[in-house]
């Protein structure tokens, strides 16, 4: 239970739940998660999948958890309420909230008209656009620290201008995935760098320095792969509808590459997420109507005949994710439900049984637990939290270096909290591309269930931790001083 967690508790008058029992034990309190990865995969491979049907299966998995809970049902509603109020779920959607208005005003002053004129003039076009745009993705993930908000802001501005230049729709979206896993897993101000770190007793920049070779590794094949599979020639689209995106390409676009560049300097800088996109968003707007690149209305505009009243780019930023906003809530609620009904401590249990005194099983276990919980727990910070206490109770009884499991934790979250169709981050790009239909009404939506073959960087990384996991390839072990030490210990 969290100190926000009580302090609402108390706030509200109510006591904070600590355990719950469920019929079926350990398995009962799984089956809110259970029943929504099952509905989320369903409905994708029957192409059915909506965000608000999305929302109803989480509510459904949590209904059916209510009728599997033995303890009193006023406790599981309670328990349910604690999980809404922790601070991960807020902070995600506050970041989707910035990111979505920035993006949309960059969208606004033509930056993907400016994207797709770079394109034409210089052959980086398929494959060589889709390679790049990972690169991009990577860079502004890793500077801004929030692989959600690269996702939001890339299937924004660098989708539609990789499909106008015949880039394959799959690969696209998939290389700004890959690029997000990148900068979510490097980034020194993502908050799963701050998690595997901080629950670690690391310090950050140890933690970064030390991770750097994984990621470079995985990103070197995921570049060489993007570039030679990237091309889409053979992708049907409006044709009509795409030439005449490529005929308004305009250099002038490119202006708003000073407020993204902006952002950068500020997030690398180590300026907080939100006060970086708040000045590219402030710098944004001064330029696109004293430059005469878009109309003040056509950033936010009152209009009495609408439903909405209040329309244009900002507004737009932040209702293309009310839904989202209200899934990752429910599955945050239905992750806290599965700790307090002891999943986590049976899965727990089993593992140590199984390792005894082997230093490979226990970091095999390690990438096995992590890897289960972001397969089952779509929020990746989420699934960290939950993993963290497991991996730190090994780590220490092993003693193995704090740096390493830090980046077993890191590694194995980022990579598939991006992989899963039914992740997150996933099902965000998807409701982004689909918003953006509004504006190029041409453009192909990417199924979820298509994508997560093709997100190299994640299963790169993924694949490299647990080679580094079974051959102790990069295994350190904590020295008397806690420095790094090729040998374990004397004693142990």
């Amino acid at each position: 239970m969290t100190k926000d967690t009580e302090d609402l508790a108390r706030a509200t008058g109510s006591k904070a739940v600590t355990k719950l029992e469920f019929r079926g034990g350990a398995f009962g309190a799984a089956v809110p998660l259970l029943f929504f990865v099952i509905w989320a995969i369903t409905t994708s491979v029957l192409q059915l999948s909506s965000e608000i049907g999305l929302v109803m299966g989480a509510v459904i998995g949590l209904t059916l958890g209510l009728l599997f809970s033995k303890s009193k049902w006023e406790d599981y509603a309670q328990g349910l309420f604690d999980g809404l109020a922790q601070p991960i779920g807020v902070i995600a959607m506050v970041a989707w909230f910035y990111a979505g208005m920035f993006a949309q005003v960059l969208q606004t002053g033509g930056l993907v008209e400016g994207l797709v004129w770079i394109g034409a003039i210089t052959g980086l076009t398929g494959g060589l656009f889709v390679a790049l745009t990972f690169l991009l993705a990577a860079v502004f993930s890793t500077a801004v620290g929030t692989g959600y908000g690269t996702t939001v802001a890339f299937c924004t501005l660098m989708y539609p201008a990789g499909i106008a230049t015949e880039a394959d729709p799959v690969m696209l979206f998939a290389a700004i995935l890959a690029g997000a896993v990148f900068g979510d897993n490097l980034a020194p101000v993502s908050d799963t760098t701050i998690v595997s770190a901080t629950t670690q007793n690391a310090d950050v920049p140890g933690v970064v320095r030390s991770r750097f070779k994984y990621a470079i590794i995985a990103a070197i094949p995921t570049t060489l792969l993007f570039a030679i599979f990237g091309g889409g020639a053979a992708v049907s689209t409006d044709e009509t509808a795409r030439t005449a995106m490529l005929d308004s390409a305009d250099p002038k676009g490119l202006l708003m590459l000073i407020p993204f560049a902006l952002v950068l300097i500020l997030a690398l800088s180590g300026h907080h997420l939100i006060t970086s996109l708040t000045w590219g968003i402030i710098v944004s707007i001064p330029l696109i109507v004293f430059l005469n690149l878009g109309a003040f209305s056509d950033i936010i505009r009152f209009n009495p005949d609408s439903d909405a009243i209040v329309e244009g780019a900002l507004i737009n930023g932040i209702t293309g994710y009310i839904n989202m906003a209200i899934l990752i809530l429910l599955i945050v609620g239905a992750a806290h439900l599965l700790r307090l009904g002891g999943t986590m401590n049976v899965i727990t249990n089993a593992l140590v049984k199984w390792i005894k005194t082997s230093i490979r099983k226990a970091e095999f276990a390690i990438w096995s637990i992590v890897a289960l919980l972001n397969s089952a727990i779509t929020i990746n910070t989420a699934a960290e939290i939950a993993a963290a206490p497991f991996v730190k109770e090994l780590g220490d009884k092993y003693r193995i270096h704090r740096y390493r499991r830090a980046n077993m934790l890191d590694a194995v979250t980022s990579a598939l909290g991006y992989i899963f169709p039914w992740g997150a981050p996933v099902l965000l790009g998807w409701s982004t591309i689909q918003m953006m239909q509004d504006t190029y009404d041409w453009l192909p939506v990417v199924a979820p269930t298509s994508v997560f073959p093709f997100v190299f960087q994640g299963w790169f990384l993924v694949i490299v931790m647990l080679v580094a996991a079974l051959t102790g390839w990069g295994l350190r072990f904590e020295g008397e001083n806690g420095e790094e030490s090729k040998e374990p210990p004397s004693g142990d």
